[in-house]
């Protein structure tokens, strides 16, 4: 069989980090792209050749991006995106950005990446994806339909309006062979958890966080074809917390 290949968004820790390893155990090739170069100690073998430096945010940048990714690919379609970069901006002491303290400027630069980032990536690699019949992911948030402790309210508005452009991408693509799904993570358990975030394992009906395999896993499902006839849809990884 050939062997299929992802664009990653946002592959340096956590959740990203885990949906490298997770599909290139099922033997996939990933592509990932992030705003800093690759890692030599980083013991990811393609890294050198199949990691694309760039900001998503930046429309020249992301222009130059994309033409790197479409020579790399050699004419041979892309069988799943997977955008999961995003930016979570905090005060000076690390706290919640509310409405009194976003200014344009933060808005601006949330919406960029969160939101804008992923509509345009589909968009400009879309003769890849439906060469591929591609399916993509898009990695929302539990903050995206309830106010949360930690998150912002420009990240929260990101993650909600993600929501709408999975529905809206679904409708238009799947004539195409395009599936567009979402994941929306809860607590999960990652190197920069927000101070706090442990204890809200009590309200949790699995009483403990997640890990980020336990997305991932759920990531590569909605991109094989045991996914084929889901579309439009956000699966919850959340541990039941639902309230």
């Amino acid at each position: 069989m050939e062997q299929k290949t992802l664009l990653l968004t946002g592959a340096s820790r956590g959740i990203g980090h885990a949906t490298v390893k997770v599909f290139q155990a099922a033997g996939w090739r990933v592509m990932t792209v992030s705003r800093s170069p690759f890692d030599a100690r980083c013991p990811w073998h393609a890294g050198n050749t199949d990691h694309f430096q760039g900001d998503l945010a930046d429309p020249v940048a992301r222009a130059d991006l994309v033409a790197r990714v479409r020579e790399t690919l050699g004419g041979q379609g892309l069988n799943a995106i997977v955008n999961n970069a995003g930016i979570s901006p905090k005060g000076p002491a690390g706290e919640r950005m509310g409405i009194a303290g976003s200014d344009d400027d933060l808005w601006a630069q949330v919406l960029a990446v969160n939101l804008v980032g992923p509509a345009t990536l589909m968009r400009d690699l879309l003769p890849e994806l439906a060469r591929g019949r591609g399916a993509v992911v898009n990695v929302g948030s539990i903050v995206g339909s309830r106010v949360h402790p930690f998150a912002g309210v420009a990240y929260a508005c990101s993650k909600a309006a993600l929501a709408a452009l999975t529905r809206e991408a679904a409708a238009e693509l799947g004539p195409r062979g395009i599936r567009v799904n979402m994941v929306t993570p809860g607590e999960i358990e990652t190197e920069i958890l927000s101070p706090g975030t442990e204890d809200m394992a009590q309200i949790i009906p699995l009483r403990r966080l997640g890990k980020p395999d336990e997305v991932a896993r759920v990531v590569l499902f909605l991109c094989s074809e045991q996914a084929s006839y889901v579309n439009g849809a956000s699966i919850d990884v959340n541990g039941g917390q639902h309230a």
